[in-house]
């Protein structure tokens, strides 16, 4: 494992433990100009994540969901989403996760989705195996594999949320909907993780930002 991979690992450690202690906390919610909520939860978790990279890597650019882009020129960029559904940690479901990723010149070269509360963990850097980590520390982690349904008729198919769609999006999306044996709403970044090992077989969405999108490349 190269020390990018390492210090990724221990980035998602790091911002997982610190957010553990306010899930299902009584936290004050804000609505940003998006009106998407935000709590001291992501704030804190893209803090400690910053503070980490400006320590190790000074001279590398942040990009993140709270506090924007932090530019040094750098052809390496860390792009982080400290709660990827925060409508979900605020509802009090463990279905969020933490995004991580770093981009050499703007390709993802690794990518981290983690659930903190689940405490499972999904892997994979530039021309490597995606990894799933289980949250039974005694497990070893496991390569993942993708579903092998070649009939869409078999598919479980997820989006995160129906209002997603615009209407000229929507239809298409009703097209492929009405064609999958299951569709199911919600899961965040967590359908990604199940994308990955094959429990689903198909994920579509929609106004996907740079921070949602680039962790889940890689994996």
């Amino acid at each position: 494992m190269s020390e990018f991979e390492q210090f990724a690992l221990d980035l998602a450690d790091a911002s997982g433990s610190l957010i553990r202690k306010y899930f299902r906390a009584d936290l004050n919610i804000e609505d940003k100009p998006d009106n998407s909520p935000v709590t001291v939860a992501d704030r804190l978790a893209e803090t400690v994540i910053r503070e980490m990279i400006n320590e190790k890597y000074p001279s590398h650019d942040i990009l993140g969901e709270e506090y924007g882009f932090q530019n040094t020129g750098s052809r390496w960029k860390w792009v982080i989403d400290p709660i990827d559904g925060t409508r979900s940690f605020v509802s009090g479901m463990p279905i969020f996760g933490t995004l991580i990723s770093l981009l050499e010149n703007d390709v993802p070269h690794l990518g981290i989705i983690d659930m903190p509360i689940l405490h499972e963990r999904w892997f994979s850097a530039s021309g490597e195996e995606c990894f799933f980590y289980p949250s039974d520390a005694d497990q070893k982690k496991v390569v993942c594999k993708v579903s092998g349904k070649k009939n869409i008729g078999q598919a479980i198919l997820y989006s995160a949320d129906p209002k997603m769609f615009n209407s000229s999006q929507k239809p298409l999306y009703d097209r492929v909907a009405s064609q999958v044996k299951l569709p199911r709403f919600g899961g965040d970044c967590y359908s990604y993780g199940l994308l990955a090992s094959g429990y689903i077989d198909l994920v579509i969405e929609a106004d996907m930002k740079i921070y949602d999108l680039m962790a889940l490349v890689p994996v």
